[in-house]
């Protein structure tokens, strides 16, 4: 059992702490006694956050979809902050479209984000890991154990890569004796709904979406509601949790695609 108290006094990274998601995660680790560096692609929402937290808690600003960017992220980290405890990869995008009618910025950006994204942020901030316990945490989605079809067909096949990614670090960081928790959350009242706010030029620059269709968004749970689950998996050891928030749908899908993919399973 590794309880959070044996990280008191060290360093967590979470990528895409601006809020949301990421935003709690930092907080509740600063809480937990812990020093955390919030990253997000913005600066402003970055240094917003680490100024709440207090404790020591500082900001980085970079784009975790450009490699060379996160590469000297790290070592910058590596300069000024030396060693992580705790690495959280969290950052991703919302992308309301769908593959056949994605357009190529779209589907580069979401895929960018979501998918390479989180491979860059293990490559350059993994290897800063030092001291024992050490723990990665990775967010993927509801959606990507179930068939990603639906409304938002591209952005559950984006979180399909993200869980994959997610499920091979395990198997490589384990190696190295760093555990590994992978989250999978519902739907939360976060601002994903807007995740263009901050698209880089290069995948069609910023765009902000009607605040009309963030209704069912704000109208669901807040994500420190997942709070004692995380705590409750981190201490032992790590692991695969699924908050799903849609009474039972998660259950039923995850087991639809199971089983279509099971009957399908021949010997040859």
């Amino acid at each position: 059992m590794t309880k959070l108290g044996s990280y008191a006094g060290r360093t967590a990274m979470v990528t895409g702490a601006g809020d949301g998601i990421g935003k709690m995660l930092a907080v509740k680790l600063a809480e937990a006694g812990m020093t955390v560096c919030v990253q997000d692609i913005r600066e402003e929402a970055a240094a917003t956050v680490a100024l709440e937290i207090g404790s020591g808690a500082f900001s980085m600003a970079f784009d975790i979809s450009d490699r060379n960017a996160v590469a000297l992220a790290a070592e910058r980290f590596a300069a000024d902050h030396g060693d992580l405890a705790m690495l959280w990869i969290n950052a991703g995008v919302g992308v309301g479209v769908t593959l056949l009618e994605g357009k190529p910025d779209q589907v580069r950006w979401a895929y960018d984000v979501n998918v390479l994204g989180a491979i860059w942020t293990a490559q350059c901030f993994a290897p800063l890991l030092k001291g024992d316990p050490r723990h990665v945490g990775i967010t993927a989605s509801t959606a990507a154990l179930r068939a990603p079809e639906g409304d938002f067909p591209l952005y559950a096949a984006t979180k399909h890569g993200t869980m994959a990614v997610a499920e091979a670090l395990r198997g490589e960081l384990a190696v190295k004796d760093i555990e590994t928790t992978i989250l999978c959350p519902g739907l939360l009242n976060t601002e994903i709904w807007d995740g263009a706010k901050a698209r880089p030029e290069r995948f069609g620059g910023e765009r902000h979406m009607d605040p009309k269709i963030a209704g069912m968004w704000r109208e669901a749970k807040t994500p420190d509601a997942m709070w004692p689950d995380i705590e409750r998996v981190m201490a032992a050891g790590g692991g695969t949790l699924v908050c799903a928030t849609d009474a039972g749908e998660t259950r039923v899908a995850m087991r639809q695609r199971i089983d279509a993919i099971e009957n399908g399973l021949i010997e040859i």
